[in-house]
């Protein structure tokens, strides 16, 4: 059954908005392949999803690894031989810290932890598994991103600094809008959007929305036609029932 079915790739997996989206797309008949860095955290998901009698396996990936991306890449090639979809969800939120509140105080190694995890690691798993979509001609990739990142709205919003956060989303974006003119003309789209503020581990219980409502947008971009959006900033759907774009 898996051969008939789209494979997706879900970074990040193991709770909140990556288990969400791994959650909605396989309830939509895809196959997805749950990924974490913790093995016992991401059984577990699996397992859960197993009893609800979805679709899904497993594989430990630490996105940050090169090693770790090529072994999984290779354990990609022998179980499936294709990749059809990929989810790049995981990623670092440093906005807690105290120097976070200023580009004067920000330490320069918490920029570079959350740039290798939001930004490097987004390229290196791409990278990876883009030629494993050529195979069929067909990809569909979604980048996690904010609306802090938006430069069109940031004189104006009402969030924080935060420039580790802000400044490697803004490198989510470039890097979104810079694949998606390399891959003009195929079928492979790339886009990016803001899933909003949820009620994750990230964003905490005072969050107005859920993980599950944050999924929304990218199981929309996960499954555009053939021709759909390519190189684009999304808002979340539920904020304006239906897909809309940001600035950047």
């Amino acid at each position: 059954m898996t051969n008939q079915k789209k494979i997706a790739v879900v970074t990040g997996s193991n709770r909140g908005l990556g288990y969400a989206i791994a959650r909605k797309l396989s309830q939509i008949g895809i196959h997805v392949v749950l990924t974490s860095r913790n093995q016992t955290d991401g059984l577990a998901v699996k397992e859960q999803l197993f009893s609800e009698g979805l679709d899904v396996n497993y594989h430990t990936l630490d996105v940050t690894s090169d090693l770790n991306v090529a072994e999984f890449v290779q354990w990609l090639r022998e179980a499936y031989g294709r990749v059809d979809i990929l989810v790049n969800n995981a990623g670092i939120n440093p906005t807690t810290k105290p120097e976070e509140s200023s580009l004067l105080t920000v330490q320069l190694e918490t920029m570079r932890s959350t740039f290798d995890t939001n930004v490097l690691a987004l390229l290196r798993i791409s990278q990876a598994l883009i030629p494993l979509m050529k195979v069929h001609n067909y990809g569909r990739i979604v980048n996690v991103s904010t609306e802090m990142a938006s430069l069109a709205a940031i004189n104006n919003d009402y969030y924080p600094i935060a420039p580790s956060y802000r400044l490697s989303k803004l490198g989510v974006n470039g890097l979104t809008a810079l694949l998606a003119k390399e891959l003009l003309g195929g079928n492979i789209l790339v886009n990016a959007y803001s899933p909003g503020w949820m009620k994750t581990d990230m964003g905490g219980e005072n969050a107005p929305f859920t993980a599950d409502q944050g999924a929304e947008t990218a199981v929309y971009l996960a499954t555009l036609p053939d021709g759909g959006a390519q190189g684009q900033f999304f808002a979340e759907m539920r904020q304006f029932g239906g897909p809309i774009n940001l600035q950047w």
